[in-house]
């Protein structure tokens, strides 16, 4: 059987036979992979504890799937190019072969560190091949990888380090970045300081610049591997053993450690990649996340691995050493399936077309958008200028949460339409309920996005708090996974996302709890009260806008937001640094002291002409005051 539909009939015929029988449908997916086992039962479930169990009792190993199975058959074929930061240094092709060995070796050199099956190990490393290599290490001796984008600050990676009680860090020295040399091994260095269970850090020399080793703790990659065997045996793992760990910002301060399993997310990963890419042998295909995210586990390590795709990596960003890198990788590479986010696409469109007009861009067959939804001007440009004309573009939409893409065009196969995720995978049953949880049937509507049957690929709960997960994911609708997100049908019955219904700020493709950025603001001194919304931003998709209450003991306000700014920046991350901040006298509040977010994102948004009645606040003269300093 072929696993990837090639026609819009075979698609109809798929999904319907996904959601009549999704026991046969998804073994029948399942059964092309090698499994050390097989299951007793393919799926258990209620959505009421939650408790998800896919493929029950199977025993496999994933990345004897992702490179064992295909040394025979594509040994000596290309499986990750590494593209660098500076277009002058020489590119890296691992093939297959070369990409296993690597990964055994390291896993070996784990091993001889102590590490073992179950236990945790965050990777904290740039776009480097040995990201990768890190992660399917970890997989291979069934010890669980956390990946910490490379760009948190040390408290937040100690954060991290701590909820799920790592025993290794693995990390580089120094990152290219631009024009930027970062340093990573002093971040690691000032979090492993308030970290109890660490007791090695393996550090990969990337940039040469003076690092500061600890003895017995700290380790070079390159003497950790010195005369390691190639040779390692893949760890047997149960189908429901944990895979990963990756942490999202959630609605409280707390990062949540959304937790991965082995087999469905093996499963879902590849057949999900097969068909909205549709990848054939001999493509190469280029997705620009960082593996920091989930974007870059499903769809630059597992998704493609496991299908034998050629998988680029790349390093660095879209505007070094100009604004036409990207396209130079595309036709330096001959790309096939080119998939990056809005925010790089709006931030490329800036610049106009003068950066695409020295490349052909000839080998491009499909181009993709992921992080939030792509806005219409965004997609044409997109459209007429990259693809000239002639590549679908899947518009995907999925979450950390999800594990992978769950509606989305199947590229050249279903129809596409500007600002729409379309249609859903066969084995996606969402639906649309509005506030009282009732389904709005039919099309043209409007509410809330859930789903009401499990996929393989779905989060079995967060790291060392069950509740957090039922309470976040399942209790707000009985008996439905509620994904956050707000969507309306068309009349098409093609679905639009409208974005996020709770306090989630999508920033860049990245999804920052509001409650996280204002608990980091609140670390400042001077900072009595804030209040953090987004609001719409040419480039990002959405800002961070914060509303600030200070104690200004005659300071000035600039100076007194650049220092709010930086302690976000040092708490968090740059990522989390607020776009706007504005001092305010107070707070809109109700008489039981809620904040009224929903006023603030209308100041912030530019639209203070009807905030609606505001008599019932506790305060209503501060909206006045709101609006003034907004302007």
């Amino acid at each position: 059987m072929s696993d990837r539909i090639h026609s819009l009939g075979g698609y109809i015929h798929e999904y319907q036979k996904s959601v009549q029988d999704p026991e046969t449908f998804w073994a029948s997916i399942a059964d092309s992979f090698h499994w050390q086992k097989k299951w007793d039962k393919l799926v258990e479930w209620n959505f009421d504890e939650p408790k998800v169990e896919w493929f029950k009792n199977a025993k496999l190993n994933i990345t004897e799937n992702v490179l064992d199975r295909h040394l025979y058959t594509r040994g000596d074929q290309a499986a990750i190019i590494w593209e660098p930061n500076d277009p002058n240094e020489e590119h890296i092709t691992l093939t297959y072969k070369e990409l296993h060995a690597k990964v055994c070796q390291f896993a070996n050199a784990m091993k001889a560190k102590g590490i073992k099956k179950g236990d945790r190990v965050i990777i904290y490393i740039p776009m480097v091949p040995e990201a990768a290599i890190a992660m399917l290490a970890c997989a291979r001796i069934g010890a669980v990888h956390s990946v910490v984008f490379a760009g948190f600050s040390a408290s937040a990676l100690a954060d991290r380090i701590n909820d799920c009680e790592a025993k290794m860090v693995l990390t580089s020295d120094g990152n290219f970045r631009g024009a930027k040399q970062i340093p990573v091994k002093a971040v690691v260095d000032e979090a492993v300081e308030n970290t109890p269970s660490i007791e090695t850090v393996i550090t990969l020399k990337r940039t040469g610049q003076e690092v500061t080793m600890k003895e017995g703790r700290d380790i070079w990659w390159h003497d950790a591997i010195d005369g390691v065997s190639t040779e390692n045996k893949a760890e047997a793992m149960d189908a429901e053993d944990m895979l990963f760990i990756l942490y999202t910002s959630g609605s409280t301060g707390k990062p949540k450690g959304v937790v991965h399993t082995c087999g469905g997310y093996m499963v879902y990963t590849y057949y999900s990649f097969k068909n909205v890419f549709q990848y054939n042998q001999g493509d190469v295909y280029w997705c620009t996340a960082d593996v920091g995210w989930i974007t870059g586990h499903s769809y630059i390590v597992y998704g493609p691995l496991l299908a034998g795709a050629t998988s680029i990596m790349f390093e660095g960003v879209p505007t070094f050493p100009d604004a036409g890198r990207f396209w130079q990788v595309c036709d330096k590479h001959q790309v096939n399936q080119f998939y990056t986010a809005p925010t790089a696409i709006r931030a490329l469109q800036a610049f106009g077309t003068e950066p695409i007009e020295p490349y052909k861009l000839d080998s491009l067959k499909v181009l993709g958008s992921v992080g939030e939804p792509i806005n219409e001007e965004a997609w044409h440009w997109y459209h007429d200028h990259v693809g000239k004309g002639r590549c679908p573009i899947v518009d995907t939409w999925w979450q950390t949460e999800t594990g992978g893409i769950l509606i989305s065009p199947l590229a050249g196969v279903t129809p596409t339409k500007p600002a729409y995720a379309t249609l859903p995978l066969p084995g996606i049953q969402p639906v649309i309920l509005d506030n009282e949880g009732n389904e709005l049937k039919g099309n043209s509507v409007e509410g809330n996005l859930c789903i009401k049957f499990p996929w393989p690929s779905m989060l079995r709960t967060t790291y060392g708090d069950h509740e957090r997960c039922r309470q976040t994911y399942f209790s707000s609708f009985a008996g439905h996974y509620f994904t956050g997100d707000g969507v309306k049908r068309d009349e098409d019955g093609y679905y639009r996302i409208l974005g996020r219904v709770d306090d989630v700020i999508n920033v860049s493709g990245h999804r920052m709890g509001t409650a996280e950025v204002e608990n980091a603001i609140n670390e400042h001194p001077m900072v009595v009260e804030s209040a953090v919304v987004g609001y719409p931003h040419d480039i990002k998709g959405q800002g961070i806008y914060a509303y600030v209450i200070c104690d200004m003991e005659g300071r000035s306000e600039e100076s007194l937001q650049n220092e709010i700014k930086q302690t976000v920046t040092k708490i968090i991350g740059p990522i989390a640094k607020p776009d706007k901040l504005q001092i305010v006298p107070g707070l809109p509040k109700t008489r039981s002291g809620k904040i009224m977010r929903r006023i603030l994102r209308k100041i912030a948004s530019g639209d203070a002409s009807n905030l609606g009645d505001i008599s019932t606040l506790l305060n209503p003269e501060v909206v006045e005051a709101i609006k003034e300093g907004a302007q």
